[in-house]
């Protein structure tokens, strides 16, 4: 296996780590990332193979594990309810309570909202140059999920600030200071909820809250802790993924002079799903092996860790003719954005659907709108999304 050294830090990388992608994939399968110090699967085939191996999983094997460090306690409470890093038999049964309240019917029904959302932010734009990160694509996912919730919507820059806080965990840019707002965060969100959702159990409304409480499989229910965890979580990934998926898509088709034309209601999905391949979100998830495994010319042992570079499999030359070319006509194959396998993101229709919703309305109300200045991206790998995207409408 190739050795590569590559820091996710660098800026050059931060900019544009596609380079990096292409010349270790032509290793193969599997290079050794060493600024990581694990395996890391850049191919579509490693990379969803390994996404769909049971052999491999979010949770660490128990005997390898190590308590945490005391400063972090409230966001590690919080990661021990969580449906992302469960394995079965937990992830099964928390899954199966979450779709039964998460259903795509609910999806499916708030898409009118979205869209009156939409106008209402976008009849609220400034004349002059601003910036649409905080105006229009922090501002969709946020509101949406906290009218999903039940959440009061004026909480919804407060649920933004907790999110941005522990998601940073996950940077590479990662200090102590990240992990003390992190844990902060944690605590004071965890607390909102506690008491929101006694509040819920009194007086039930038709919200995500009131389903969560209400789902049941086989005679169990979601505890208290475990139903903040998941609404902790369906913010925090739901709102990243869907903020960096409209700031990079809206910030592509302006630097190629596209609009509207491409988000017709005939050609909107293979947009979006061109805009999810083409610079996705997210751009690493981490599986331990279970057992002592060969695979792609490595053999794995039981407590290993591999990176899954997602945004290196979305853009294999073996799949997708010429992939550094961003073609919203480009017939829609599966891409690896939202995961794969048994943690495929729950949140995927939500997601989509706000990008579907969001895109068009934007173009066909801002025909004119056009970058400023040249947007450039945030040092927060694993997430790959934009410091600011500064355009006048």
């Amino acid at each position: 296996m190739q050795r590569l050294t590559q820091s996710p830090t660098e800026p050059a990388f931060v900019q544009d780590p596609y380079p990096f992608y292409d010349r270790a994939r032509r290793h193969g399968d599997l290079i050794w990332w060493e600024d990581y110090d694990m395996p890391a699967a850049l191919s579509h085939r490693a990379v969803n193979a390994l996404l769909k191996d049971r052999r491999f999983g979010r949770e660490i094997p128990q005997e390898l594990a190590q308590p945490g460090p005391d400063h972090l306690a409230p966001f590690l409470a919080v990661e021990a309810t969580s449906l992302l890093d469960a394995e079965p038999p937990r992830h099964t049964r928390l899954r199966a309570l979450v779709l039964r309240a998460f259903t795509s019917r609910a999806i499916a029904a708030m898409e009118r909202d979205v869209h009156s959302l939409c106008h209402d932010l976008i009849d609220a734009f400034p004349e002059g140059p601003f910036d649409l990160l905080p105006a229009y694509c922090e501002k969709v996912p946020v509101i949406v999920i906290a009218r999903l919730l039940g959440v009061p919507e004026d909480m919804a820059p407060q649920l933004l600030r907790w999110s941005h806080d522990m998601v940073a965990m996950y940077q590479a840019s990662r200090t102590r200071a990240t992990e003390d707002a992190a844990a902060k965060a944690s605590a004071e969100f965890t607390a909102f909820l506690r008491d929101y959702v006694e509040a819920r159990r009194k007086v039930p409304r038709d919200d995500l809250i009131t389903r969560l409480i209400a789902a049941e499989e086989d005679g169990e229910k979601l505890s208290t802790d475990e139903l903040i965890g998941t609404c902790i979580l369906l913010l925090n990934a739901g709102h990243e993924a869907t903020v960096h998926g409209l700031g990079n898509g809206v910030k592509r088709l302006l630097e190629l002079g596209l609009g509207a034309e491409c988000l017709t209601p005939e050609q909107v999905d293979q947009t979006v799903e061109e805009i999810l391949r083409h610079d996705p979100p997210l751009h690493i998830f981490t599986r331990y092996a279970y057992e002592e495994v060969a695979l792609f010319g490595h053999r794995f042992q039981r407590g290993d860790q591999v990176s899954l570079v997602l945004g290196a499999a979305n853009r294999d030359p073996a799949i997708w003719p010429d992939p550094a070319r961003f073609d919203p006509t480009r017939p829609i194959q599966t891409n690896t954005s939202f995961g794969g396998g048994l943690h495929f993101c729950v949140g995927a229709p939500l997601a989509r659907l706000e990008m579907k919703s969001a895109l068009p309305i934007l173009f066909e109300r801002c025909p004119s709108l056009r970058l400023v200045t040249p947007p450039s991206y945030a040092n927060t790998y694993h997430f790959h999304g934009l410091t600011g995207l500064l355009v006048q409408k």
